[in-house]
């Protein structure tokens, strides 16, 4: 037979009335094979793997060398985050995770605080000054126990009931997580240790056994303050408590050494600001955004006024924006679906920059985010940016619909985290040994995003 009745025969076959799925692949295979005998003579290795049901083999590709980044000495954006050091940030993390867990409330806590803000100092950061407020921890009340209704009570509906069964029968969509958004793919429970013995490091163990009292709370702040408008700052933060029997390394001490290192290369002496920023590292964001929300409660009547009438001075400069990193090492991916996790960070990992889409000021931090996205392209050296509308459980949240306001994380919050993607939240396992370098570098790409966004918005420029 011909290639020309071949082709004609298989086509014919191919295309016959009710053929079934064998029928009409292999025929369709045989189609194929006769049009490349026709047109090419000979069988080719794409004719002869359809034929027989095989994918082509993979040709790899030729790889693309590394381009080196140069820094452009005459950018003062560049050279200053040039001035970012891996080692640098590491060693902060380092120190903070001395004081183990930082339970807010506790003299490991209290400690830690005084640490911060002698390295602020020890860094050009001199002004530093605290926010203090009072916190009261009050342990929920056991519930009451319930009596039958008798009599004429007991023939009256129970709206309770009632409209739990109207629940029941009303269609409902996907899960919607905290903030907004819907979590897919592998999900795994998430959770606050609270077991001691769960961490089996008996030294830290004992750091972190002094549990937390009600009472007189602190957070420590200082303020770069700008040439030009001093009346006008951005809000630069992170949380110093952690919870969970570990040393929050991650949660938060990544994001804190974020804080203090940018503090430090602010404060230069070389570096001038046209607008103000002010560093900030709350404390019991753990439980409930308290010292986010004393700030706000405190500070944001006074903000833009001249104190003493004037002296140039702005003990409350008018906030601009609000920047807040929280968990900024571990973006290994979804859990697998045993519920283990890939050992090391992933190549495609990225810096999440999250607004809260429902707040009053959605279009001032969208585009408070698109910056910083902005900022990453150009100057981060490994990872990119990803923005996202659902900002949440962080301390940006109490200043949302006051001020634009964003969040740097490893992970979306709400989606992603909550689904359970760090298998060191709020754990004993959040240990600084529990990351490696790979995990570090992600973080310090979230310090160059800030410092280069944060640089371009308040007009840094370097002294000759």
């Amino acid at each position: 037979m011909t290639p020309h009745h071949q082709l004609h025969t298989s086509l014919n076959t191919s295309l016959s009335a009710s053929p079934s799925t064998s029928t009409l692949h292999a025929s369709f295979r045989a189609a194929v094979l006769a049009l490349a005998v026709l047109t090419a003579g000979s069988l080719t290795p794409l004719a002869v793997a359809v034929a027989q049901q095989q994918p082509p083999a993979q040709v790899p590709r030729r790889l693309l060398p590394d381009q080196p980044i140069a820094i452009d000495s005459t950018d003062p954006v560049d050279v200053m985050v040039s001035w970012l050091d891996l080692e640098s940030y590491k060693a902060t993390i380092k120190g903070l995770t001395q004081f183990g867990d930082r339970r807010a409330g506790t003299d490991r806590n209290r400690a830690a605080i005084d640490w911060i803000e002698e390295q602020l100092r020890n860094s050009g950061c001199t002004n530093t000054e605290r926010i203090t407020y009072e916190h009261l921890q009050f342990a929920r009340p056991p519930a009451a126990p319930r009596t039958p209704p008798t009599g004429a009570a007991a023939d009256r509906p129970n709206p309770a009931v009632a409209g739990s069964r109207a629940a029941a029968n009303r269609r409902v969509g996907p899960p919607v997580a905290s903030g907004g958004g819907r979590a897919r793919g592998v999900r795994v429970r998430t959770g606050v240790n609270n077991d001691s013995l769960a961490q089996p490091d008996s030294a830290l163990r004992a750091l972190n056994s002094q549990p937390s009292t009600p009472g007189e709370r602190e957070q420590v702040y200082c303020t770069k303050i700008g040439t030009t408008h001093p009346d006008e700052m951005y809000i630069v933060g992170g949380h110093m408590d952690g919870i969970g029997w570990g040393e929050a390394a991650n949660d938060d001490g990544s994001g804190s050494a974020i804080v203090m290192e940018l503090a430090r290369i602010f404060s230069d002496p070389s570096v001038q600001t046209e607008r103000s920023i002010r560093f900030i590292l709350f404390n019991n964001e753990e439980t409930g955004l308290n010292g986010a929300r004393a700030y706000v409660q405190q500070r944001e009547a006074l903000q833009g006024i001249e104190s003493p009438a004037g002296s140039g001075q702005y003990p409350e400069p008018r906030w601009l924006g609000m920047i807040q990193h929280d968990m900024m090492l571990f973006d290994h991916g979804m859990p697998l679906p045993d519920g283990t996790y890939a050992p090391e960070q992933r190549p495609e990992a990225d810096v999440n920059v999250e607004f809260q889409m429902n707040s009053k000021k959605t279009l001032e931090s969208q585009a408070l985010a698109w910056a910083f996205h902005a900022a990453n392209s150009r100057y981060a050296t490994d990872y990119p940016a990803q923005v996202g509308p659902h900002m949440t459980n962080t301390d940006s949240g109490p200043f949302q619909d006051i001020v634009a306001s964003i969040s740097l994380r490893e992970n979306e919050r709400g989606t992603q985290t909550g689904s359970g993607w760090s298998p060191h939240w709020h754990q004993p396992t959040d240990v600084f040994s529990s990351y490696s370098d790979k995990d570090f570098r992600l973080g310090l790409n979230a310090a160059q995003t800030t410092l280069a966004a944060v640089a371009k918005l308040v007009g840094a420029t370097l002294k000759q």
